[in-house]
């Protein structure tokens, strides 16, 4: 199987940051190591003049009180499409793959079949994240055009969550039968194998709950009720440490002694990716309890080293952490005291805890990985071929 493999960025390396943090390259390798060729169709550029247009539209609509989204722009995804059918043609190819959303191939005219593996559509998107809030028209109509044009275009419609699908369905009416959800895998990977895993689970500390909060928006991932569980474990007698990476802490005055800022760490490098993969693995729980999120990808990584996830029911994360399987789900207007009752509770009976932390390993190795979500997708292409 060949398949063209678009991307409006460079996916044939990590080091790139605007690379959907490294999903479109993980996604290429696992596709590969089934066993098919890829034809990368990308990156894809976007012109100077065209750039021009749209800063005098965002400016315009800034006056209005309102934000403008490039992402969903006919002049730039006419563009795309322009460049996705010339290098194209140039390449044999059984499948045209998009493998970040539809974007790229919302307005592209071919022959050949057309798929894209994706983790939300425009419904989703629209007012759930920050940068799709308060949307002019113009820009709102442009992205429920673009998802139901690519929709309309592809055989074949995966999606990461049920929460994504089912919104395709739903607000979109794609034909169900081409919609399909495929999760996507860890991008630190865990070469342990179960008696290592039992290994790594027993050296965490039975007298210290050590939670990490992973991720670059302290207010979006909830960071301010990771903070807030952190101080009441502490108040209830049990020693906590909040370690924080990604972004720096926001609170009022100075930071309690028990967390531990670390910043950014570049995970493209090896020294970065050493550093997170020695963070996850010596955390009991990855604490991200996210007021808006499609499926985050830190959560596989965490379960891969057997750490069990704590997050909120929203967006596409129930089809990631399933609770007392691999973590636990609150409600969004769950207070603070729940998540700590539910901590608690597991170090006060460790061996559930370390059940659970066990538990989270095998959800990784039967579901959370790369080659089970390639053996998916080459499944999938199949049957458009």
């Amino acid at each position: 199987m060949r398949l063209a493999y678009v991307t409006p960025f460079d996916a044939k390396t990590l080091n790139n940051r605007s690379n959907w943090s490294g999903t479109s390259y993980y996604i290429a390798e696992a596709l590969k190591k089934q066993s098919i060729h890829l034809e990368y169709i990308g990156p894809l550029e976007e012109k100077l003049a065209l750039n021009m247009i749209l800063k005098f539209k965002s400016r315009y609509h800034k006056l209005l009180n309102r934000q403008y989204a490039k992402n969903p722009e006919p002049l730039i995804l006419k563009d795309f499409a322009r460049q996705v059918n010339e290098k194209s043609s140039c390449v044999k190819a059984d499948v045209i793959f998009s493998g970040t959303s539809v974007n790229p191939i919302a307005y592209l005219k071919s022959s050949k079949p057309i798929a894209f593996w994706s983790d939300a559509t425009f419904a989703n998107l629209l007012d759930f994240y920050p940068e799709f809030s308060n949307l002019c028209q113009e820009s709102i109509q442009h992205g429920h055009s673009m998802e139901s044009l690519g929709l309309k275009k592809s055989k074949l419609a995966i999606y990461s969550s049920e929460w994504a699908a089912q919104t395709a369905i739903d607000y979109y009416q794609a034909e169900p039968d081409k919609v399909k959800v495929v999760t996507f895998g860890a991008n630190v990977e865990s070469n342990l194998n179960i008696a290592e895993i039992k290994n790594l689970i027993a050296s965490r500390p039975t007298n210290q709950c050590k939670l990490l909060f992973l991720g670059i928006d302290w207010f979006r991932k909830g960071g301010n009720v990771a903070l807030e569980v952190a101080k009441k474990l502490n108040n209830s007698g049990l020693n906590t440490e909040l370690t924080v990476v990604g972004c720096q802490p926001i609170v009022e005055g100075s930071l309690p002694d028990f967390v531990k800022p670390l910043g950014f760490i570049q995970k493209s490098t090896p020294e970065g990716k050493n550093k997170i993969y020695q963070l996850i693995a010596n955390s009991h729980f990855l604490i991200l309890p996210s007021i808006a999120d499609c499926t985050p990808i830190v959560f596989c990584e965490a379960n891969s080293l057997g750490v069990p996830c704590i997050s909120r029911k929203v967006g596409g994360i129930p089809s990631i952490i399933k609770d007392d399987l691999n973590g636990k789900l609150f409600d969004k207007d769950s207070d603070s005291t729940e998540y700590c009752e539910y901590i608690y509770n597991l170090f006060m009976n460790y061996s559930e805890y370390q059940n659970l932390a066990l538990s989270a390993f095998h959800e990784y190795e039967s579901r959370l990985n790369w080659k089970v979500a390639g053996e998916k997708i080459k499944e999938l292409l199949t049957t458009i071929i």
